[in-house]
């Protein structure tokens, strides 16, 4: 039976900084129940749409990406922060509250045309996840869609996917950012 994933999300006030809450999944992670259920509700809306690759951004993006991965049989890329790839890259910049950040992907990390979809624990402002899209596009490849654990949607960032076409799902939503 399916639990209120909500309860195994940890809430930290004033972290990283006074005003902010911050929603840790690491408690959602060790749950193996909740963990599972996570990653098949992530995947239930695109299987069966022929999706050839998951993309997920760093850092916790990298761990449900994978599992996200595993359950539609499909390979994963790490969309990285600027300089930790080893290879040729290609790379988004993007805005960021105060001053800008990059994001990275392998030259040759997607076929051409391939269906791709992006993961990540949260979607907040819609900045790294909106990078991410134009990173996959640039590549040559098609987001079908973006999946998440958690919306902050006074933050609108998944107005900002949709408004890029980009099919956006998330598990739990928390008002107030």
């Amino acid at each position: 039976m399916a639990q209120p994933l909500e309860g195994l999300i940890r809430s930290l006030p004033d972290y990283p900084k006074k005003g902010i809450i911050f929603r840790d999944i690491t408690t959602l992670l060790q749950s193996p129940s909740g963990f599972r259920q996570a990653v098949d509700e992530m995947v239930q809306p695109f299987a069966g749409s022929g999706i050839g690759c998951v993309a997920g951004i760093e850092a916790r993006g990298f761990i449900l990406g994978g599992a996200v991965a595993h359950q539609l049989s499909v390979g994963f890329v790490a969309i990285r922060k600027k300089g930790k790839l080893p290879w040729q890259t290609l790379s988004v910049e993007y805005e960021l509250e105060y001053g800008s950040d990059e994001v990275e992907i392998h030259t040759d990390s997607f076929e051409p045309g391939q269906k791709v979809l992006i993961v990540d624990d949260l979607i907040a402002t819609g900045g790294t996840a909106c990078a991410a899209v134009q990173l996959v596009r640039q590549a040559g490849a098609e987001v079908v869609g973006a999946s998440f654990v958690i919306d902050l949607p006074d933050l609108g960032g998944r107005e900002k996917l949709a408004a890029m076409d980009v099919p956006v799902r998330t598990l739990i939503s928390f008002e107030g950012g």
